[in-house]
């Protein structure tokens, strides 16, 4: 090692060993990865347009933009909760194409042209959707926070049963369900965290949604 470059560093195998290993880091990452300021074109805007609860958006968003934020932050559709951010607590559950998508984990740029359905697009006018009316008669939450996210799991959850879409608890693959049992709902809703543990009421919210819609 040269000690003009690195006059404070002992020569040791375990120093050779480690920078060695940084030096074999830095040189595989892409070109410009480390530069202060991302290219001019990460920062162009992308023009999309969102069909949103029924309504049309044409937003200018970062490419990078998450279809939560684009949510929250653009649109003011606070309902849709970030929780985790990282795709593990569901709270930011929403519905495109009546699928259920985490949307903290997919680009809103995506999603052009796709039609989504967030918690304030559920209710009919003045009525509650069946779902939100349920957890709210079961005091299928606490706190709140996942509650967004819980009942528009549930409403895809439903949607995706009468496909004929069975899950890991499902035993007859041929035959589909008439209807789900506590089991069923507690695995298709496995993706939705309740840190207040609300769990037996929001499966008695679910089942009576599902006897409603049937």
């Amino acid at each position: 090692m040269d000690e003009s470059i690195f006059p404070n560093v002992e020569v040791t195998r375990r120093t050779v060993i480690e920078t060695g290993t940084t030096a074999l880091l830095l040189s595989s990452l892409p070109h410009g990865v480390l530069a202060s300021e991302p290219d001019q074109a990460d920062r162009t805007p992308a023009s999309i347009e969102l069909l949103v609860n029924g309504h049309a958006h044409t937003l200018a968003l970062d490419p990078r933009t998450t279809l939560l934020d684009a949510l929250r932050e653009h649109l003011t559709l606070t309902g849709t909760k970030k929780g985790c951010d990282h795709g593990q607590c569901g709270a930011c559950t929403v519905l495109v194409d009546g699928r259920r998508v985490n949307s903290c984990l997919t680009l809103a740029v995506m999603h052009d042209g796709q039609s989504i359905t967030t918690v304030e697009g559920l209710a009919f006018d003045q009525d509650l959707h069946p779902m939100q009316a349920a957890f709210v008669e079961h005091d299928g939450y606490q706190c709140g926070y996942c509650t967004s996210g819980q009942i528009c799991s549930a409403v895809g959850m439903l949607a995706e049963s009468r496909e004929g879409m069975p899950s890991y608890v499902t035993a007859d693959l041929i035959q589909p369900l008439t209807e789900l049992s506590d089991n069923e709902i507690r695995e298709r809703m496995s993706g939705n965290i309740c840190r207040c543990a609300a769990y037996p009421n929001i499966v008695a919210a679910i089942k009576q949604a599902m006897g409603e819609q049937t």
